[in-house]
């Protein structure tokens, strides 16, 4: 007796928000150009927020299909194609639902983009191997002001965190071409991050990319 192969349920599309009766502010959201719309999902989540992870728009289904698109368009538009690096990296556990936002937007577009999240408890990455690729890490709001202790441009620069995961990155034959964050709170006009190399105290100024900056969102 032969087996039928599994049927699986057809994904159906979802209507357009002005085609179901929408209401006014759902029909102006669909309207607006993806970067306007992601812009107001984040300021509707940070309203009287100093910081936040950015969970409740990252996971949400909108802003999910947006991040990647736009954070490939901010870093397209600094100099970084999509030619230009072969995996993005999760700095913080807040972080991996925009790396794979990025992969996601990247094979929209017939690309391939890998991703990996860093891991502290053994100095090491999760993932597909890194050996002899380009790496962008990623964060979701990397800002001067020491909100959160992992996830702070002061603490990532006077601290020993982004000296380790740059040392676990080389370690594992990888080069990180720069660092990219939804959010960014970094007043000068070509932001870099110093990062000291942990085994012989050499100096690198890596790109800092803010898709948005704090001001745009407050």
């Amino acid at each position: 007796m032969s087996e039928e192969a599994p049927e699986f349920r057809k994904t159906v599309p979802t209507p357009r928000a002005a085609d179901q009766g929408a209401t006014p502010d759902e029909a102006a959201f669909a309207l607006m150009e993806p970067r306007d719309q992601l812009k107001t999902l984040l300021r509707a989540h940070m309203a009287d927020r100093p910081f936040s992870e950015l969970s409740p728009v990252t996971f949400d289904h909108r802003g999910a299909s947006l991040i990647g698109h736009i954070m490939l368009d901010t870093l397209e538009e600094q100099g970084y194609s999509i030619d230009d690096f072969d995996a993005v990296g999760a700095l913080t556990a807040a972080a991996v639902p925009i790396v794979c936002s990025l992969m996601h937007a990247a094979a929209s577009r017939g690309e391939a983009l890998d991703g990996f999240v860093m891991d502290f408890v053994y100095p090491a990455t999760k993932g597909p191997s890194i050996r002899g690729k380009r790496v962008i890490l990623v964060d979701a709001w990397l800002s001067e002001k020491s909100y959160v202790q992992t996830s702070s441009l002061v603490t990532l620069r006077n601290g020993n965190e982004l000296s380790l995961d740059f040392g676990i990155v080389d370690a594992q034959g990888a080069t990180v071409v720069a660092i990219a964050s939804l959010i960014g709170g970094v007043d000068i006009e070509e932001p870099t991050v110093r990062v000291i190399d942990p085994v012989d105290d050499t100096a690198t100024d890596v790109p800092f990319i803010e898709t948005f900056h704090e001001s745009e969102l407050h």
